[in-house]
Parts: structure tokens; sequence; C-alpha cells
């Protein structure tokens, strides 16, 4: 309602005028949360109160190259993602346009090197366990110890960060350093990998993370939440890699993919 000035017997007064009726769109009931683990990937719908009304889960491949190797395929774990937002949707009977928003939860650390031209990982992922890396540490800690990086990032040097995990990828994959200096090998974290995926891939995906990822890769600045450039020219990694770092919770775009296409994405968390 909203008062408009009418006359009366008594003379001029307010008077209460109905509100037209707008065509408002029905708010969306549900949300979405894609949680992409080290051993599965599950996707849970949840309704307005917080109750899981279905949840579908797929695990994946653990590659053991060799003695203290771990790795994941990209492209096993971006095909179960779609598989079980599909499998969720379809038992709860909800279509995209049912969901409010998804969000990402994800296993930290695990690094994702993939071209941007065809969104084809140059590697499998080198998971967090993954201990290749063990030479760097011991290398970088000679020159300051273990906690040369600390101040900056809030971490020692250690195999389980993304940092040396980048490294490693740009020193033994054939091609990839030059690739990735021209700006067509990106790094992601498995929130930006999927992220980017969901909002068009090669066809403009969205190349971004969020904070606390970030701060996982021993490579931001805790202070500036920005990339520390002295840490990436010791560790001779360029930042024309590295995704546009961004607040954990906020509409980052919307998913170009069935399912669900049209759905927003609006929040990653580790």
């Amino acid at each position: 309602m909203y008062l408009k000035a009418c006359a009366t017997p008594a003379g001029s007064t307010l008077c209460p005028i109905p509100l037209p009726q707008l065509p408002y769109p029905p708010v969306p009931n549900y949300i979405g949360s894609i949680d992409q683990g080290t051993t599965s990937t599950r996707f849970c719908v949840f309704d307005a109160s917080g109750k899981i009304v279905a949840s579908a889960q797929k695990e994946h491949e653990q590659i053991y190259p060799q003695a203290g190797w771990v790795e994941h395929g990209p492209e096993e774990i971006w095909r179960a993602t779609q598989d079980v937002i599909a499998q969720a949707l379809q038992q709860a009977k909800l279509h995209a346009s049912d969901l409010a928003a998804i969000g990402i939860t994800n296993q930290r650390e695990t690094t994702v090197l993939w071209n941007r031209k065809t969104g084809k990982a140059v590697a499998n992922a080198l998971v967090w366990q993954d201990t290749r890396v063990d030479d760097y540490v011991t290398a970088l800690s000679r020159d300051g110890g273990p906690d040369r990086f600390r101040a900056k990032t809030g971490l020692p040097l250690s195999t389980y960060f993304s940092s040396l995990k980048i490294r490693w990828l740009l020193d033994h994959v054939p091609g990839v350093r030059e690739q990735a200096e021209a700006g067509d090998v990106i790094f992601g974290n498995i929130d930006t990998f999927l992220t980017w995926h969901l909002s068009g891939g090669p066809e403009g995906g969205l190349h971004i993370t969020d904070v606390t990822n970030a701060s996982r890769t021993q490579l931001m600045d805790l202070d500036t939440l920005r990339w520390e450039r002295e840490l990436l020219d010791v560790l001779r990694i360029p930042e024309a890699v590295l995704p546009r770092i961004c607040p954990s919770v906020e509409v980052y775009g919307t998913v170009k993919n069935n399912p669900p296409r049209g759905t927003r994405v609006c929040g990653t968390l580790v």
C-alpha cells in the first residue's frame, strides 16, 4: 500500500492506494552444495530449513605412480561432478530453476594445471598427500629455514601446499612452462577447476578462487590477500597462471552447463 492525497467532505486527507500486482518470479526454495573430497564427489540439495532432501556421491580413482606420489584424474572429477548433480536433482525431482544457488567445498591444496583453450589438464592433479616436491623443500630451507615464507603466508615450507606442486609441473611436464608464461596454461585447486568448467570452460569460464583456497597455496600474502610477487619470483611461477582471488561468498557467475544451467555459483570454502 502507499498513500495519496484525496478530497473528503472534511477536506484533504491521505488515502491508502493498493500497490499494483507485479509479476515477481517465485524465489527458489533449495540450494545445492558440491563437496569435492579426496576420495569422492558428493552433491547435496538443501531445503530452506537446512534439511538434506537429496544427495548423490561418486568415488574416483586414487593413482599411485610410485611411493610418495598421489594423483587424481581431473577430467574424472569433472565428470563425477556432473553426474552427481544430475543424480541428486533427479532423485528430488527438481530442476535447475528450483536452486537459488550452488556452492563448492573441496579438498585443499590439490593442484591442477590445464589448457584454457581446450579445458584439458596437462597432467594428473597432484594431490595434497603427494610428497614428490620434498627435494624443493630441502633446497629452499637452506636459505632461511622451514619458516622462510611463514611471515607472509602463515605457512612453513612443506610438501602439502600448492606452490611447489605448481613448480614441479612447470619443471617436469614438457612445454608447460612456456605455455604458462604465454597464458595458455592456468592453475587452480579443485574449486577453481570446477568453477571454471561450470561457468563455461573454454567459452569464457571464470578463472577464480576464494581467499581460503588461496591461503593454502603458500602464494598469497595474508595481509593484502593478493598473490605475493616476491614468492612467485623465488619459486619461478608466472603470475599469469594464477586465478583471481575473490571473497568466499559472492555471486561469481552462472552455470553454463546442464545440469544445472542458469544456476548462480555463489560460494567457495575449504
